[in-house]
């Protein structure tokens, strides 16, 4: 059975936007618990507390237990609504669930041994194509996260959902390829002294090239000054003999 955290809530007695509206205005947010075919539940929730738990990690993957005058629902996040200005949580949407309950559920990856990865000591950066996976699992069996093991990567190695460990009543949802969750790749950032090594060799290209055209424009117009010179000539002495 997964691990709960247990967080107090009170009940309140009336729906709508001005009852929630009250509800915020006494410095508590308004929430609502439903599943399982029973009658959802109206409830409000301490702020400091709420944002304690959206904190860790897997907040939607995590399983709770609301504690409402000694009466306990077990149950997952399922949504939260922030103020559009100061991003504060307005409402909550709690779910029940129950033993036999399947749920899609997005799980965090978590990368650990940076530090034994030839590529990234090198200087690769690694390139996280997936910080979630979306799995379906029973809501009591929940993986709190899925590592990812980044000893001996090189530059240029991915790593692929077969790749990793998963538990045995988790599935991902896509299921038709081996897709990737990271891969190692080459820094792409120079240092300042490449950046100037750089910016000297395309200074000395252009002066070379410079030269080159200057050579190649003079021996152009020498050419063409003598073309003209031997059509002038050409000229005078057709005229001579016709004379």
């Amino acid at each position: 059975m997964a691990e709960a955290t247990t967080i107090a809530v009170q009940p309140r007695q009336h729906a709508g936007k001005g009852a929630a509206r009250a509800v915020r205005r006494g410095g508590r947010v308004p929430g609502v618990i439903y599943g399982t075919k029973i009658e959802p539940v109206l409830i409000t929730v301490d702020p400091a507390d709420l944002v304690v738990e959206m904190k860790q990690p897997g907040f939607f993957a995590r399983v709770f237990e609301l504690d409402m005058n000694s009466e306990t629902h077990r149950v997952l996040a399922r949504d939260v609504q922030f103020h559009p200005v100061n991003d504060r949580p307005m409402h909550v949407d709690f779910m029940r669930f129950s033993a036999d309950t399947k749920l899609n559920i997005d799980v965090e990856v978590i990368f650990e041994n940076e530090e034994l990865s030839p590529g990234i000591k090198r200087g690769g950066v690694l390139n996280v194509v997936r910080h979630t996976i979306e799995m379906i699992c029973s809501a009591e069996n929940i993986p709190p996260f899925i590592t990812v093991d980044l000893t001996g990567l090189d530059i240029g190695d991915s790593v692929h959902i077969s790749q990793v460990d998963i538990p045995d009543d988790a599935v991902p949802t896509i299921t038709d390829r081996d897709f990737t969750i990271a891969t190692i790749a080459a820094p792409t950032i120079l240092t300042i002294e490449e950046e100037e090594e750089e910016e000297v060799e395309g200074e000395e290209g252009e002066e070379i090239e410079g030269e080159e055209g200057e050579a190649v424009e003079g021996e152009g117009e020498g050419e063409g000054e003598g073309e003209e010179k031997s059509a002038e000539g050409g000229d005078a002495s057709k005229g001579s003999a016709k004379e």
